[in-house]
């Protein structure tokens, strides 16, 4: 994937340990850890980063997987992807997708999609799935987002995903209480909302994580079913 400059900014993927190093700080920043975030899963990334005036300021890591490789994905941790293991083309993971807490430009989001989106052309991807987090362990603060997302978004039931970790929540049947739409958009993460748009379909459940402190919802994209608007806006930031 060739560096992507768009006024201020550049994407690009990430070629040295110095970069990999200042990728880790940031997820430790936005993540509130007080120790450079890294995985097991890191080294077998691709790691895409965003400079403002050579100051990093956004960073997702991305993985090219296919059949049984699905099962020991990062998301596998939580889901059970049996089913999605037999997808019959080549997914890509894509995970820790940070933004500086501190900017709110949305020129930065158009940047990094317009990479991704040139990263999934040159390889040939045609499904995106990974986890999108909201902040804290307990889902009632989120319940008209989830009640929505089991309405409305919930996954093909061929791809679906299984319950596997221990701890976990469903989301609540919308028939109990009305939904109020306007919360549940604001109640959920940026990233996921940019999922939806682009046709993007989620579990039937969240998983808490007491380590990060978040409760992880399963999300996919098929990429053939992005909207052509979107599609075309996307390859447009790509060039």
């Amino acid at each position: 994937m060739k560096p992507l400059h768009k006024g201020r900014y550049v994407a690009a993927l990430a070629s040295s340990q110095q970069d990999l190093n200042e990728a880790f700080d940031l997820r430790a920043r936005c993540f509130g850890v007080k120790h450079p975030d890294v995985d097991r899963f890191d080294a077998g990334c691709a790691h895409i980063l965003v400079r403002r005036d050579n100051v990093l300021v956004c960073c997702a890591r991305m993985i090219p997987l296919r059949g049984g490789d699905i099962l020991h994905s990062y998301t596998a941790q939580f889901y059970d992807l049996s089913a999605l293991s037999q997808y019959p083309d080549k997914t890509m993971e894509l995970g820790r997708f940070c933004i500086d807490p501190a900017l709110f430009d949305p020129n930065i989001l158009r940047i990094v999609w317009g990479a991704i989106t040139s990263y999934v052309d040159e390889n040939n991807v045609k499904m995106l799935f990974g986890c999108s987090s909201f902040a804290g362990i307990r889902p009632a603060p989120y319940r008209d987002a989830f009640s929505l997302l089991k309405s409305r978004y919930l996954g093909p039931e061929q791809w679906l995903p299984n319950a596997k970790a221990a701890h976990l929540c469903a989301f609540p049947d919308a028939s109990d209480q009305p939904i109020n739409r306007s919360a549940a958009l604001k109640q959920m993460p940026p990233l996921l909302r940019t999922y939806l748009v682009m046709g993007g379909w989620v579990s039937d459940h969240a998983v808490v994580d007491h380590d990060m402190n978040t409760l992880h919802v399963f999300t996919g994209v098929d990429v053939a079913a992005i909207p052509a608007s979107r599609k075309r806006a996307l390859r447009a930031v790509a060039g």
